[in-house]
């Protein structure tokens, strides 16, 4: 099992085998999962009372440099797992009684991830949590199959996204993805207390000094969509990590002025969702991966 991957918009032509790294996103084919578990660091509406059933997949292909997750983007631990290995890692976590079923960051994996959704019938909604830098064309492939789709919307200037990504080309990229994902799941429904069933929410990690990219992701929900059919939720929670001396704008937080200017254009533009205060953004969430709820083989 060898493939030449061409699934997302780097389309970089990688070899890579089943269980052999290859490309930028430095994936095997066949996923490797670094934790499944319940978790309560979603947005209300997913996390619920009994939290998301998160899968955190390693490796990425788009690989920030200032990334949270960097112990897993970067494709280092987690275990690989075959395609029924993985439909039964789902249907475990609906056992458990999770509200949803989280699938984060498994762009690189999308054929495997999309067989296993096929064969699992799940009852619950199944959430595709990615950066939004992905092709139309590979999103295809989810279509029936993910209820609600969490993409990020990163950058709206092309250097800003070279600079901090690699991928000048991630904001026309982003905005066809979440435009096929909106086409393919409709506006957002809402079910029992308020937990999102089915819809499109929009994230946006605010960074330091970057306001005019918040201010670009939120007139793109408000103009690209009817009213109240999206939701947006505002991230404050950027944190420094080692290793950002070459990017010296990045060595600090948001501010508390910064943050509130960017959520008082949220609400001038009306756009139903989320947002922190600079206080409350904390890592006590970030979960540890390592390889809880994984099946050993």
């Amino acid at each position: 099992m060898t493939g030449v991957c061409t699934l997302c918009p780097r389309s970089c032509s990688a070899r890579r085998g089943a269980e052999t790294a290859g490309g930028f996103c430095r994936s095997p084919l066949l996923p490797s999962v670094a934790r499944a578990a319940a978790h309560f660091g979603e947005e209300p509406c997913l996390a619920g009372k009994n939290g998301a059933g998160a899968v955190f997949f390693t490796g990425c292909n788009l690989g920030c440099v200032y990334c949270q997750n960097r112990a897993i983007s970067r494709g280092e631990g987690g275990r690989i797992l075959t395609v029924s290995e993985l439909r039964d890692c789902f249907l475990r976590l609906q056992d458990e009684g999770v509200d949803c079923l989280d699938l984060v960051t498994g762009a690189q994996y999308l054929p495997a991830i999309a067989e296993a959704l096929q064969s699992a019938a799940l009852t619950i909604p199944v959430v595709w949590n990615s950066s939004g830098y992905e092709s139309v064309e590979a999103l295809r492939q989810l279509e029936g199959l993910v209820q609600i789709y969490l993409p990020d919307y990163k950058y709206s200037d092309p250097q800003a996204a070279k600079r901090y990504s690699l991928a000048e080309d991630y904001p026309a990229a982003a905005r066809e993805a979440i435009l096929e994902m909106y086409r393919q799941v409709g506006p957002c429904v809402f079910g029992e207390e308020g937990r999102l069933t089915r819809g499109v929410l929009i994230r946006h990690l605010l960074l330091p000094g970057r306001g005019e990219d918040a201010r670009d992701a939120i007139d793109f929900a408000a103009d690209s969509f009817p009213p109240g059919s999206v939701l947006f939720s505002l991230m404050s929670q950027y944190t420094p990590i080692e290793g950002l001396e070459a990017w010296p704008e990045l060595t600090r937080r948001v501010t508390a002025e910064e943050n509130a200017e960017i959520i008082h254009y949220m609400q001038v533009r009306r756009l139903s969702g989320y947002w922190l205060e600079t206080a409350a953004a904390t890592e006590e969430l970030l979960p540890a991966f390592d390889g809880t709820g994984v099946k050993e083989r």
